[in-house]
């Protein structure tokens, strides 16, 4: 016994003396997590806050030399809400517009995307490989070179007075064309995880399939559902390069964004910063709420809870 006790003792005291260094720099090493944190934090708010700051500055400079201008008010957003532009369209106008865009944009992602990505999933047919491969070349591609295309094949379509090209459903199509590869994989992706044996334990219950894929795919799918659904909406909300070019003609189809550009004028003197800055929040501003409404939905793992009941 004293043999094995001289043997264990330096081991013991060995393991004592690690420990014990591995203890030493933890608060530091929690210093410097913190200090970082911090860095980024004050990264990504300075520029909020200076914009901020431009926003209720009454002298309307470009470069605001102070976070606390003198004489702070809210004249330039009281101004962007009753005349936007120079033309004769409200902000109310605006906004449902771009609103309009956003939620048709991101629904027929992730209706069809969804649907796309089932079947990719789930399903065995020839030709998947090559579709797959084809989708990803699709995204890969720069948004630019489907516009012509776009341009032309939508120009062609016209019913009476009413034709696709210079419309928001136009408009719309054309982003969902360069969205719905996105989805399609990001969908895919997820539903990737979610087992079969769920699908197949609703068959046995005398589930259809397409019974199984609303009531157990759909609810577990969830997450990625609402990631694809912020995404769209963020398209839709902030669409500027197909919504200038189809829409060229009447300011009552202008979105937030084709207005707020508008507002730049050719020399920086020429630009009215506190306006232009008003604008700018309250067009970001649906983005951030859409995002914290969607938070629980994009942060939960409703698949751990599926395998666990």
């Amino acid at each position: 016994m004293s043999e094995q006790t001289a043997v264990i003792a330096p081991a013991v005291a060995t393991t004592a003396v690690a420990t014990r260094r591995r203890r030493r720099p933890t608060w530091l090493r929690q210093l410097l997590l913190q200090l970082l944190c911090i860095a980024v934090a004050i990264t990504v708010l300075f520029p909020v806050v200076w914009i901020v700051a431009m926003s209720v500055d009454p002298r309307d400079l470009s470069k605001p030399d102070t976070l606390l201008p003198p004489g702070a008010t809210l004249d330039a957003y009281f101004k962007v809400l009753q005349k936007p532009t120079l033309n004769d369209v409200s902000f109310a106008r605006l906004a449902v517009n771009s609103l309009f865009l956003a939620l048709l944009i991101s629904f027929l992602s992730v209706t069809l995307g969804v649907l796309a990505a089932y079947a990719l999933s789930r399903m065995k047919f020839t030709g998947r490989q090559v579709f797959m491969i084809a989708i990803l070349a699709v995204l890969m591609l720069p948004s630019v070179a489907i516009l012509a295309p776009l341009f032309v094949s939508m120009n062609r379509i016209q019913v009476g007075d009413f034709n696709l090209r210079a419309s928001l459903i136009g408009v719309a199509l054309a982003v969902t064309a360069f969205q719905l590869p996105f989805a399609i994989w990001n969908i895919k992706g997820y539903l990737d995880t979610i087992p079969h044996e769920l699908e197949e334990a609703a068959t046995v219950d005398g589930a259809t399939r397409f019974q199984a894929f609303r009531n157990v795919i759909l609810p577990l799918a969830t997450p990625v559902l609402a990631v694809t659904a912020f995404f769209g909406f963020v398209a839709g909300w902030t669409e500027f390069y197909y919504a200038t070019t189809f829409i060229v003609g009447d300011p009552q189809l202008w979105t937030l964004a084709v207005a707020l550009n508008g507002m730049v004028g050719q020399y920086a003197a020429s630009t009215p910063w506190s306006q232009f800055a008003a604008f700018s929040i309250l067009f970001a501003a649906p983005v951030m709420i859409v995002y914290l409404w969607l938070q629980r939905y994009i942060i939960s793992g409703l698949t751990i809870g599926g395998l666990k009941g």
